[in-house]
């Protein structure tokens, strides 16, 4: 056992390493370091808090540790890269349910009863706020897994008064939260659970109603509410780490959140409140023109006549695994004398920084990766542009049709370059659920196949 000094103390430092860790994490260069911080800083808050006083049962609390441990690294060694989003969208879900689980037991601990007057109140509505959270965070974020994983379709679910539905549902909480805390003993248990219930709903019709394209932002959130959640969880417990850690958490997700919003020129409050005030209306224009298809070796023919050469990589290039040959043809084109970069748009992939991760894995340099901001400038300047596994970062139609679902987004505009090449499995839409034009445009020639496939036989061509 350890005094409740040397536990203030362990808390103070970790929560100074998980600081750290998110200064890590705000760069490649550092991420790994930062990635360090933050598993010390958590070793050393589940020694403090396992070896802290008035702590009983340590067996069971070691048993469950070890075992969720084993789960953990499973899982870990087991999800690919491009189920990552995913994974992150279910363990948010975790730690809601975590939040509705420690407010129902702590509403049932008979040490919360014993208080009186304006602390028993202030605790109620711990309990009940941290609840709210957390039944929002937990289905809304199996929602969120449901449609990254293509279990639940990606198009927007849109029905009138929806967000009239919602403020009512919520006001009905506000209500039961009156009640709740008005109630003597354990008889607020059963406004509790409607309550739950009811918030559970809301997560599910807010998630529900984002489309796609925003999926990014939903998660980057979702992390928030479950930062949020676990400061409420805090709170309930009295426990100062946990209050810090989920603010850290909360916080930081939500400056992502609305700093990937300002790069989609997307409304913060649109998102987060399940599309407020922002569906298109109208008819999408009509695509004209007939899609060119192009052979390998045409593309290489491209490539080694070109002298400047713009990579944008999207979803399809994590899903054939493709980040590895191309770091080997981007080293072959280099080598050869030409400029090669990449353009990063701020939502590719299906998690903030998702591109970035992968072309980090393959060892691409830091200083050729680019973000949409900086490369879209030069794209008049660029011989050949290779669009890989990207679809809905790179459609011009959020520029010049209002009618489209991804209308006022930002793109990276790639139909500007001298030629384009799309390496795609098929026709099919992007995650947003919208036909690209780019497609048909006449400087566009499409490479069909597996992203890794043809980049393979590409490097083939270019070494020989």
């Amino acid at each position: 056992m350890i005094s409740v000094s040397i536990q203030i103390a362990s808390y103070l430092f970790a929560s100074i390493l998980f600081i750290l860790s998110l200064g890590g994490l705000s760069s490649q260069e550092s991420a790994k370091r930062g990635v360090w911080y933050g598993i010390a800083g958590m070793i050393i808050a589940i020694l403090s808090t396992v070896l802290g006083p008035n702590i009983s049962g340590h067996i069971y609390i070691v048993i469950a540790i070890a075992i969720a441990s084993v789960i953990g690294i499973l899982v870990a060694r087991k999800v690919e890269m491009t189920s990552m989003p995913q994974l992150v969208a279910i363990l948010h879900s975790f730690v809601g349910l975590a939040a509705v689980l420690v407010g129902f037991g702590s509403y049932l601990d008979p040490h919360t009863h014993q208080l009186t007057g304006a602390a028993h109140s202030i605790h109620l509505v711990e309990i009940f706020i941290g609840v709210f959270i957390g039944a929002i965070t937990f289905t809304g974020s199996i929602i969120a897994w449901g449609k990254l994983e293509g279990r639940i379709r990606s198009k927007p679910l849109l029905y009138p008064g929806r967000h009239m539905v919602n403020i009512l549902l919520v006001i009905v909480c506000i209500i039961l939260g009156a009640v709740f805390a008005m109630a003597t003993g354990t008889g607020g248990m059963v406004y509790l659970i409607i309550m739950t219930a009811i918030a559970s709903f809301i997560g599910v019709m807010l998630v529900m109603a984002i489309g796609g394209a925003d999926m990014p932002v939903v998660v980057s959130m979702l992390n928030s509410y479950s930062g949020w959640a676990a400061a409420a969880a805090g709170f309930m417990l009295g426990n100062d780490l946990l209050i810090v850690t989920g603010a850290l958490v909360g916080s930081s997700g939500a400056i992502l959140s609305i700093i990937m919003c300002e790069a989609m020129n997307r409304s913060f409050f649109s998102v987060i409140f399940g599309g407020f005030g922002n569906t298109p209306t109208g008819t999408t224009k009509e695509i004209t023109g007939e899609a060119t298809a192009i052979q390998h070796d045409e593309v290489t023919e491209l490539l080694q006549n070109a002298k400047s050469v713009v990579i944008v990589p999207g979803y399809g290039m994590a899903v054939a695994k493709a980040q590895f040959p191309v770091y080997d043809m981007v080293d072959t084109l280099r080598k050869a004398g030409k400029e090669v970069r990449f353009g990063i748009h701020p939502v590719a992939g299906r998690l903030p920084g998702h591109m970035n991760v992968l072309l980090a894995e393959a060892n691409v340099p830091y200083d050729i990766v680019l973000e949409m901001e900086e490369i879209n400038d030069d794209l008049p300047e660029t011989d050949v542009v290779l669009v890989i596994g990207a679809n809905d970062i790179v459609n011009p139609g959020a520029e010049d049709d209002p009618a489209s679902p991804i209308y006022g987004m930002p793109v990276i505009q790639v139909w500007n370059a001298k030629d384009v090449i799309v390496m795609k499995r098929s026709m099919a839409t992007g995650y947003a659920g919208v036909q690209n034009p780019l497609f048909f445009k006449d400087n566009t020639h499409m490479l069909y196949g597996d992203a890794k496939a043809s980049v393979d036989k590409i490097n083939g061509y270019l070494k020989a």
